[in-house]
């Protein structure tokens, strides 16, 4: 339940909905994370709304009667802001702010706003703004709503579609602009990785705030920024890493999300292009996690969106050490354990290890098992260096004979 004490913070609403593509138990789920990118981006969430729909209103998201109670709460408790987990459309926002008279946010806004707090170099920033813009586009007659309450007559017509198509046309004009400078950033960025020769390389995927960074950190040595909040990284940073005698580079990427904006898709394509350009992938991924088969596979869908699903993957199954919830075969884990209790033969014979792909159970913060998937990563990278290094081959033989 949501502590309905008063704050000071800018309070929120959230509102969602349980149909025929999203049960209770989904809606749930995906509540609870629109609370956190909530919390993330500075607000705080006092009461949930949720309405069975066999799918959501093409007028106001909700019916009538659920929105007029959502109205009526918002007034008497001095509600600033509604934030919807889907995304709106233009005309569904501009009638729901007619009802509920505030601030109207959707899961797209709310996650662009947390972005454009996290972006810290040129690259993101333009990036961010860009996605901004094209999400602004289509809605900005909401932002002239206050021409609906004046009544027509002489020196009333027509004023507010020149204000509307005015506008349209600076941020038509921003958004051909942020395009160029993103196109010259991408080929920066494209040198970049060219200069960085032929070494093989590894990118770090996954659901956001799953351990991406603090993995980063613990195999690289480097001090990259990790906070327990989501989307902490949206730069790609990337450090060179000697495992043995194989050097190779490793990306931290932008975090996924379920129902990621495609505004963020498109912009963040030179960030994904370190994901593109990888020849082998780290799927980290927070077993401590709920829902964490649900992550993985929104992961794999953004992976398959970019055409990055076929590559050489290592599941890393991060933060056995906070495990708290019963989620693997009850064959498995024998039910009075306790998180405590859980060792790595247990956890090695869940069916995670069974997946097609290699998999590795590790704490990045405690560094847990960290070098048994450093063996494991430069096993798969001294493959790859192999190939592309083949008349090295007797160095590798040397050093493992020593």
């Amino acid at each position: 339940m949501i502590d309905e004490q008063k704050v000071t913070s800018e309070k929120a609403v959230l509102i969602g909905i349980i149909s025929q593509y999203q049960d209770e138990i989904q809606s749930k789920e995906y509540l609870d994370e629109l609370q956190f990118l909530t919390e993330t981006a500075g607000g705080v969430p006092v009461k949930r709304f949720v309405q069975k729909l066999e799918k959501p209103h093409p007028k106001t998201f909700l019916g009538t009667g659920k929105l007029e109670e959502v109205k009526a709460y918002i007034e008497s408790h001095d509600i600033g802001t509604a934030i919807f987990d889907d995304e709106l459309s233009p005309a569904q926002m501009r009638n729901i702010e007619k009802v509920l008279d505030c601030k109207i946010l959707d899961r797209t806004n709310l996650i662009l706003d947390i972005f454009a707090q996290r972006a810290q170099t040129s690259s993101a920033k333009t990036q961010v703004e860009l996605a901004q813009c094209e999400y602004l586009l289509p809605r900005l007659t909401r932002l002239w709503t206050h021409l609906d309450k004046q009544k027509g007559g002489i020196g009333m017509r027509g004023p507010g579609e020149t204000e509307i198509e005015t506008d349209r046309r600076i941020v038509r004009d921003k958004i051909n602009i942020l395009k160029k400078k993103l196109t010259t950033i991408d080929k920066q960025m494209a040198i970049q990785r060219k200069n960085r020769g032929k070494m093989v390389r590894v990118a770090l995927v996954g659901y956001t705030n799953v351990g991406k960074s603090t993995l980063m950190n613990a195999i690289s040595k480097s001090d990259v920024f990790a906070e327990n909040k989501l989307f902490a990284t949206l730069d790609t940073t990337v450090r060179k890493v000697v495992v043995k005698n194989i050097p190779f580079l490793l990306s931290d990427t932008v975090g996924f999300i379920r129902k990621l904006p495609t505004q963020l898709v498109e912009s963040f394509k030179s960030t994904l292009d370190e994901v593109r350009e990888a020849d082998l992938l780290l799927h980290v991924v927070d077993i401590s996690h709920p829902n964490f088969e649900d992550h993985i596979a929104s992961v794999n869908t953004i992976l398959d969106e970019i055409d990055s699903a076929d590559k050489p993957t290592i599941m890393v199954f991060n933060k056995i050490d906070s495990y708290t919830h019963k989620r693997i075969d009850e064959d498995d884990l024998i039910a009075e354990k306790t998180k405590e209790h859980y060792t790595l033969e247990d956890w090695e014979k869940t069916w995670m290890k069974k997946l097609e792909v290699i998999s590795v159970f590790i704490s990045a913060l405690s560094k847990e098992n960290l070098d048994t998937l450093k063996e494991i990563t430069y096993e798969e990278v001294r493959k790859i260096h192999i190939e592309r290094f083949p008349y090295n081959n007797f160095l590798y033989d040397e050093y493992t004979e020593e």
